[in-house]
C-alpha cells in the first residue's frame, strides 16, 4: 500500500495514474483539494479496487493518524505542496502553512505510525518527499560561462530565490533531520519543470496552449531568456515509483528531462505545434507567434535550472523516454483532445459534486 499526499494535483495525479496502471500496488489518494486538486485528473480510479480517497489536509495530525492507523502503507510519496512561484509572491502565507508546517505534522504522524510497526513491515517503510530543483537558486545563463555549463547535482548548496522555493528548501531539511535525528527511514527526489497532461492551466505550458486557441496575448515574463529543464511528467512518476520503491534511504535523487530550453522557445514551439495542428486560427489571428507579448519580469526570477540526473540514471537505471519534441507534441495533443477537461478546470465546475463521484 502506497500512501500519496496530493494525489489530485499535476505531479501526484500521474503517479497514481501510473500506480494503477503499471504496478500491483494499492494506493490511498490523501488530498485537502484545494483550486488545484482535481480528482477528475485520475479517470480510472472510479473503477479501481485499488484506489481509495481521503480529503485531508495533511496539517492534521488527528485526520494524519486515522488514515495511517486504517490503510497501514509500506511507502509514504509526500506530493501536497503549494507550488506557483507567482501566487507565493503575491501571498506566501500559504505556502509557508502547507509546504512547512504541513511536511512536519506528516513527518510526525509518519513517525508515529512507523515506530508502532514491526518486522520487516517496519524495516521495509519509506517516506518518500518529492521537491523541486528550485531550492538551489539559479544558474549562470550559458551567456555568461565561457567552457562547460555547470547543473545542479545532489550535493548542489540550497539557495532558495523565491517564497515558494524558501518553503520546498525547507520542508527538505525537515525531512532529512528527520532521518538524523530519529532514523525515519526517508529519502528525497529534486525534480526539473514538469509538463504534460492534465497540468493546471495557470502553469506555463498549457497557459499559453489555451490562450493561443482563443486567440489571447502569450505573455513572456522579460525577454524570455530564462532557461528551463523540461521533464514529461509521466516520465517523472515513473523515477519517482523507481525511487519510492528502490531508492537507497538517506540518499537524494536529482530528476531532470535532459531538455534546457529559454522560455521564449518553448512559446514558439508550441506556436509552431498549433501552426500545425490547429491551422484554423481564431479570427483576425495571422500566426500563433504574433501572439507573443513581452511583459515586466517576475521579482528574484531565476536565471537558469540545469539538473545532472546521472546518479539516478546509474543507481537505479531510470532515463526519460519523451524527448522535448515528442512530449511536447503530446501535450498539445493531448489539450485539444481533452476540452472538456480544460473548460470545466477554468470553469471551476470540476469541483462540483467531486467528493460523492470518487469516495
Amino acid at each position: 500500500m502506497i500512501l500519496v499526499t496530493g494525489g489530485a494535483g499535476f505531479i501526484g495525479s500521474s503517479v497514481i495514474r501510473h500506480l494503477l496502471s503499471d504496478t500491483t500496488f494499492s494506493v490511498v489518494n490523501l488530498d485537502k483539494l484545494t483550486y488545484a486538486g482535481n480528482l477528475e485528473s485520475i479517470p480510472d480510479s472510479i473503477k479501481s479496487n485499488r484506489y481509495f480517497f481521503e480529503q485531508v489536509d495533511i496539517c492534521d495530525i488527528a485526520e494524519l493518524d486515522r488514515v495511517f492507523s486504517t490503510y497501514r502503507p509500506d511507502i509514504v510519496m509526500h506530493l501536497a505542496a503549494e507550488s506557483h512561484v507567482d501566487r507565493s509572491i503575491d501571498g506566501p502565507g500559504d505556502f509557508i502553512q502547507t509546504n512547512i508546517l504541513g511536511t512536519y505534522t506528516l513527518l510526525e504522524g509518519a513517525r508515529k505510525y512507523w515506530l508502532s510497526l514491526e518486522g520487516e513491515k517496519k524495516s521495509n517503510f519509506r517516506f518518500h518527499h518529492i521537491s523541486t530543483d528550485e531550492v538551489y537558486g539559479d544558474l549562470p545563463h550559458p551567456d555568461e560561462v565561457t567552457g562547460e555549463l555547470p547543473l545542479f547535482t545532489e550535493k548542489t548548496s540550497y539557495a532558495p530565490s523565491s517564497p515558494y522555493s524558501a518553503s520546498k528548501a525547507s520542508s527538505d531539511h525537515l525531512v532529512r533531520a528527520w532521518l538524523r535525528t530519529y532514523g525515519l527511514p526517508t529519502v528525497v527526489t529534486n525534480c526539473s519543470n514538469n509538463y504534460g497532461p492534465y497540468h493546471f492551466p495557470e502553469k506555463l505550458i498549457p497557459h499559453m496552449i489555451l490562450n493561443a486557441l482563443a486567440g489571447k496575448a502569450l505573455p513572456v515574463y522579460g525577454d524570455g531568456s530564462q532557461i528551463r529543464d523540461w521533464l514529461y511528467v509521466e516520465d517523472h512518476a515513473r523515477a519517482l515509483v523507481k525511487v519510492a520503491t528502490k531508492g537507497h534511504i538517506g540518499e537524494t535523487y536529482n530528476i531532470g528531462g535532459h531538455n534546457e530550453k529559454r522560455n521564449i522557445d518553448v512559446v514558439k514551439t508550441l506556436c509552431e505545434l498549433l501552426e500545425e495542428l490547429v491551422p484554423n486560427k481564431p479570427e483576425g489571428i495571422g500566426s500563433y507567434s504574433d501572439l507573443i507579448t513581452y511583459v515586466k519580469d517576475r521579482p528574484g526570477h531565476d536565471v537558469r535550472y540545469a539538473i545532472d540526473a546521472r546518479k539516478i540514471a546509474d543507481e537505479l537505471g531510470w532515463t526519460p523516454e519523451e524527448t522535448f519534441e515528442s512530449g511536447m507534441r503530446k501535450t498539445v495533443q493531448w489539450y485539444l483532445d481533452n476540452k472538456e477537461w480544460w473548460q470545466r478546470v477554468l470553469s471551476g465546475d470540476y469541483k462540483l459534486g467531486r467528493i460523492g463521484e470518487h469516495g
